[in-house]
């Protein structure tokens, strides 16, 4: 089951903040530069969870994750923006062949 998750992240190194940001876009998409919003299932939050692990320091660095819910369950209504619009939340879909 994918559940949507809210990530958000403090890094305190700019060279770090730009690997983080980097590696968050291959597990959602971004809303604000420090903020996503992914749709994982286990196995991809845990790669999340590994690959940021890599990258951040434990001591200077902070990510918050909060589980929104599962994908299919109306979680769209539980956000609201003031200000630009954003950009829709699906993610277009290409085939290479």
């Amino acid at each position: 089951m994918r559940c949507r998750y809210l990530v958000c992240y403090d890094i305190a190194d700019a060279k770090r903040l730009r690997k983080v940001h980097k590696k968050m876009l291959g597990f959602g998409d971004p809303l604000q530069y420090s903020v996503f919003k992914c749709d994982l299932n286990d196995t991809e939050k845990a790669l999340m969870l590994a690959a940021l692990d890599e990258l951040i320091n434990l001591a200077q660095d902070r990510v918050m994750i909060v589980r929104l819910g599962p994908v299919d369950t109306g979680i769209d209504e539980r956000v609201e923006f003031l200000g630009q619009p954003l950009a829709p939340w699906e993610r277009p879909v290409a085939v290479i062949i």
